[in-house]
């Protein structure tokens, strides 16, 4: 079984209904009306409801910021890549979110959070050098990670290759890229890859990128923390999106077509 605490995360975890629930603990010095919301919610779904001291709810989160709730759950499934090559509205482009070797759990707990309210179709993880999709993720995300289709691979660029070949174009976050995310047409079929902290893209991934975008910056630092960068970027997608729904021109830049695969990239 999994931890999940806090009472955004288990009410999301609840309201999604993916996860199977073995029971749920409340700290019983915590009496207000959004934990009997909570605790009402659990009874009508079947799941188990006990109330312990805030101590014991602490030792079994290992952490204070359980906020008086703690879940035992089922671990979250991941998908395979081939279940994000369709969009969750038929017919609708498709955003997906790449994210290279994002290693600290509450940068993939916001970028989750944004991910989400941006209404991308789907996010790619990576199995090695990466952060996993622990507690910490789960509550930084405030529960949109229960939400959101998610595939972890092995080999990105592989996976990224998979994605071209389903026609989407590969689009890198990179403070090196030659075109302003803002000047770019973000309405068709695309993927957004993200860097590791610091660090930003593998170079095998930075090569398979078809394009490389930066954000331009004003101040004295070169970028942005990755999950502020990710969500500048998410959003301007979403905005050029709504726009073009509404039948306004976005920016003008790609035309949508089918990327060609790169040649002789392996694994790393």
């Amino acid at each position: 079984m999994e931890v999940l605490y806090g009472v955004h995360p288990v009410e999301e975890a609840l309201r999604a209904g993916r996860r199977r629930f073995d029971h749920v603990l409340v700290a019983r010095e915590r009496q207000d009306e959004r934990l009997g919301r909570l605790v009402a919610a659990c009874r009508e779904a079947g799941v188990r409801v006990r109330q312990e001291s805030r101590e014991q709810l602490t030792q079994v989160a290992g952490t204070t910021a359980h906020q008086g709730v703690v879940a035992l759950v089922r671990p979250q499934e991941f998908l395979a890549i081939e279940d994000l090559f369709t969009p969750i509205e038929p017919g609708a482009k498709r955003l997906v979110l790449a994210l290279d070797g994002v290693e600290d759990p509450q940068n993939l707990g916001a970028l989750l959070r944004v991910a989400d309210g941006a209404g991308v179709d789907g996010v790619v993880l990576t199995e090695r050098r990466s952060a996993p999709l622990s507690p910490v993720a789960v509550k930084a995300s405030a529960g949109a990670a229960e939400h959101l289709r998610m595939a972890r691979v092995v080999n990105l660029v592989r996976a990224l290759e998979d994605l071209k070949e389903q026609n989407l174009w590969i689009i890198g976050l990179d403070e090196r890229g030659t075109r302003d995310y803002d000047q770019f047409d973000l309405t068709g079929d695309c993927v957004l890859v993200l860097g590791r902290e610091g660090a930003g893209l593998h170079d095998l991934v930075r090569r398979t990128c078809d394009h490389l975008l930066s954000i331009p910056m004003s101040g004295g630092v070169s970028s942005l923390n990755v999950s502020a960068a990710g969500a500048v970027v998410l959003y301007e997608a979403a905005r050029q999106r709504r726009a073009a729904q509404r039948g306004s021109a976005p920016n003008a830049g790609l035309q949508p077509s089918k990327p060609k695969k790169q040649k002789g990239l392996g694994s790393r």
